[in-house]
């Protein structure tokens, strides 16, 4: 089993540093799969961070998880650098890091039982290294110790700036209240982080706000053919009436064989109604195409009809039984139908749901099996 090796990036703050050593010791006890590398910058920004990296540094740690030090640029400090010494830090020892990576590639290619780099995540002040990953071809994320509300308001300042021409700093003595899309309530502008009032660190926010933008998400490689099939889904999904379409997902493990899938596809063609199938390769040899070019995407499940109860899968063996056509077709009229119960209920998760993806509604049909 080929093991993946995700290296983590925080900035060298207490509450920072913190939290991505704990999500990397998640990553390796909820997939044995996976190994983390947790790489820490010197000099930290103050002592009790410094004791604390080295607490970490004597500490017993996960399996499969390890903590690098990088070397102390001891020129590089927050009273010599000023408001930008995180931004010289970052780029001082983005070539620290490169060379350890290099280490794990080299290392992934000579031993076959070694990880191979599978990507990396930055705390959010730390993406100044994202040509590191590129370099390797390898995807990055970006983990906020401060919350999303703290990132939905960095990326609302930066569109402010970037697109209205409002000059921040006007914004230090102001008695107006701005309204932030993430806030519930509008705040005093004038209680907005420091940063943003002054010219030198403000060009600092606003650069990692923007660069934010490019961390590689759910949404797909930018330059991919994946990418331009999701733009594609979402641009046929707003073109449909209101509660019209139907998704169909089984789930990371709901591959079908070519049997089960003519089934599906034979009851979605006799049913008449519009539909998004996520549809999985088989896990064994044979490969089956969905009706629908929509294959890859990717959503919550609010709502679940039952077709068959006793429908069980051996995910290790060839024993399958086949939900058939009919039973399938049933199911998806008691989604569909205007009277129905379970059609009333979705459309309230509708409801919910539509206050955070932008207002497109979606019925759901799945299969439920048997453990």
């Amino acid at each position: 089993m080929k093991r993946a090796e995700v290296v983590l990036v925080p900035i060298p703050a207490m509450g920072h540093i913190v939290a991505l050593v704990e999500v990397a010791k998640l990553l390796v006890q909820r997939d044995d799969r996976l190994s983390t590398t947790v790489f820490i910058m010197h000099p930290t920004l103050d002592p009790s961070t410094t004791k604390y990296t080295q607490i970490l540094a004597a500490s017993t740690l996960p399996d499969r998880m390890q903590v690098i030090n990088l070397p102390n640029l001891e020129s590089i400090k927050p009273e010599t650098k000023g408001r930008n010494w995180l931004t010289s830090l970052v780029k001082g020892q983005k070539s620290h890091v490169r060379e350890y990576v290099s280490r794990i590639r080299n290392q992934s290619e000579l031993n076959p039982d070694s990880p191979r780099i599978a990507g990396f995540i930055f705390d959010t002040f730390a993406t100044g290294m994202k040509d590191v990953p590129n370099e390797f071809g390898v995807p990055w994320y970006v983990f906020s110790a401060s919350g999303a509300a703290f990132i939905g308001s960095m990326l609302h300042l930066t569109a402010l700036h970037d697109e209205q021409g409002v000059d921040l700093t006007e914004l230090k003595n102001s008695e107006d209240e701005l309204g932030i899309p993430c806030f519930a309530h509008p705040i005093p502008a004038k209680l907005l982080p420091s940063m943003v009032f002054e010219k030198e660190s403000q060009t600092t926010f606003l650069e990692h706000a923007r660069i934010l933008t490019e961390a590689r998400g759910d949404g797909g490689d930018l330059l991919s053919g994946e990418f331009n099939n999701y733009t594609d889904i979402m641009e046929w999904l707003d073109d449909q009436p209101p509660l019209s379409v139907m998704f169909l997902c089984f789930g990371s493990w709901g591959s079908f064989k070519e049997k089960q899938v003519r089934e599906i596809a034979i009851a979605l063609e006799h049913s008449g109604h519009r539909f998004l199938w996520s549809l999985r390769k088989p896990s064994q040899n044979g490969k089956a195409k969905s009706p629908s070019d929509y294959e890859n995407f990717q959503s919550i499940l609010p709502e679940a009809v039952e077709i068959k109860m006793d429908y069980r899968k051996d995910f290790y063996g060839d024993n399958e039984i086949i939900v058939s056509s009919e039973d399938i077709l049933k199911a998806i009229k008691s989604v569909m139908e205007e009277d129905s119960e379970v059609r009333k209920k979705v459309k309230e998760m509708s409801r919910i749901s539509e206050k955070n993806v932008g207002g497109r509604r979606i019925f759901i049909l799945f299969i439920r099996s048997s453990s």
